[in-house]
């Protein structure tokens, strides 16, 4: 590593710490998914999230949805089957945002970030690390993305939020947030795809397209 080279992460590195040293360098520099997701141990999975979940902020209607449901979906499938480590097609691998796009991200979410980082911590470790409860965050994730990927208007930011809450509790190994995330996740499927039809519309055309 060379005097101009930040260094790698900690593995043990909190979310605000991560997105920090993921900002300095060249901003117009091309961050890798394969590099942003190396060395982060049992973290990998958060950030993957975290960046899966940067899409839904863009000011686009439809745009912002068609990417980050989908990359979200594949986080919770992965999840969900029992993955240690996130797999990554090579085209999804070697993409990623611009430095600056991190940049911009870092500025705007850290001073909440330090305001959650003061009541969020490691703690209850098998709501993380258990098969049932990695499966039920994955499940969760997985009909959450799917929801964001629907053109249903004005939740783009309302999922992305939740996206980021997500990450954190991984990232940060809190199993108490993830409860709370969990808790967060239901009453989102239930305003936003119950109530409103649009999950239940999209699992019968999926059925009626099998037959």
């Amino acid at each position: 590593m060379t005097a101009e080279e930040p260094a790698a992460p900690a593995s043990d590195a909190g979310l605000r710490a991560l997105l920090a040293a993921f900002s300095i360098g060249d901003p117009d520099e091309l961050l890798k998914l394969r590099d942003l997701l190396a060395g982060l141990g049992k973290r990998v999975f958060g950030m993957l999230l975290c960046v899966a979940a940067l899409p839904a902020f863009i000011p686009i209607p439809g745009l912002a949805g068609a990417i980050s449901g989908p990359l979200v979906m594949l986080v919770g499938v992965q999840l969900l089957i029992g993955l240690r480590r996130p797999w990554l097609p090579r085209f999804i691998a070697d993409r990623g945002p611009h430095r600056h796009s991190l940049m911009r991200f870092e500025r705007r979410i850290a001073p909440w970030l330090a305001r959650i980082e003061k009541v969020v911590r490691p703690r209850m470790p098998v709501v993380l690390d258990s098969r049932p409860g990695t499966m039920f965050t994955g499940l969760l994730l997985v009909v959450l993305g799917l929801l964001l990927a629907l053109p249903i208007p004005f939740t783009n930011y309302i999922f992305g939020v939740l996206m980021l809450a997500y990450a954190l509790a991984l990232i940060e190994r809190d199993g108490a947030f993830m409860l709370v995330c969990w808790g967060a996740g239901l009453i989102a499927i239930a305003v936003f795809g119950v109530l409103s039809g649009a999950l239940a519309a999209t699992a019968a055309d999926w059925v009626d397209s099998l037959f």
